[in-house]
């Protein structure tokens, strides 16, 4: 089984870390994939990169399992972070739109009271993103946090969103 790392070209906050991540040794191209698709693998991990919002990535995991014959284990999709209070902020969380109901529509991707499953990661990312940012200086600008799930895409393993606006990702790393 893999884990797919996915990153988007349109998001500096996604596409940096990825660029970091493909810096690293034992990065090598993967398997082509159909769809416009780049794709990288090390061990694992399979870092796929695109031009289209992350949210509209319904079903990647199947699609790759299609396309390569891989099984997934687990995505985390790499994102910048926005908030209402503009306040800089380190977050991870799960995905999906369960507060929806069937007939409203979800305005960042997701289908109506659906949630994926939690990564499994999720606390020890959480826990090693406040221990760099205390290491770095960036407490107390910056607010490490778990957000509460709220948008797509749907998915069927489980999932996370890592959203950062700094170069972190290298140190992150090290949980794999």
């Amino acid at each position: 089984m893999v884990v797919l790392v996915v990153a988007t070209a349109s998001d500096p906050a996604s596409i940096g870390p990825a660029a970091a991540f493909l810096a690293m040794p034992g990065w090598s191209p993967g398997p082509p994939i159909p769809e416009g698709m780049e794709s990288f693998t090390n061990g694992d991990v399979r870092l796929l990169k695109h031009e289209r919002s992350i949210i509209a990535e319904d079903d990647l995991d199947n699609r790759w399992q299609a396309a390569t014959g891989e099984a997934v284990s687990e995505v985390i999709f790499l994102s910048k972070h926005t908030a209402v209070s503009n306040r800089p902020a380190l977050t991870v969380h799960p995905i999906g739109v369960p507060h929806l109901r069937e007939d409203e529509t979800p305005p960042q991707g997701g289908r109506p009271g659906w949630a994926a499953l939690p990564n499994p990661r999720i606390g020890p990312w959480l826990r090693l993103m406040q221990k760099i940012a205390v290491d770095q200086g960036l407490v107390p600008e910056f607010e490490i946090t778990l957000e509460a799930t709220h948008h797509g895409p749907v998915t069927n393993t489980p999932t996370m969103f890592v959203e950062i606006g700094i170069d972190l990702l290298p140190c992150l790393y090290s949980l794999y």
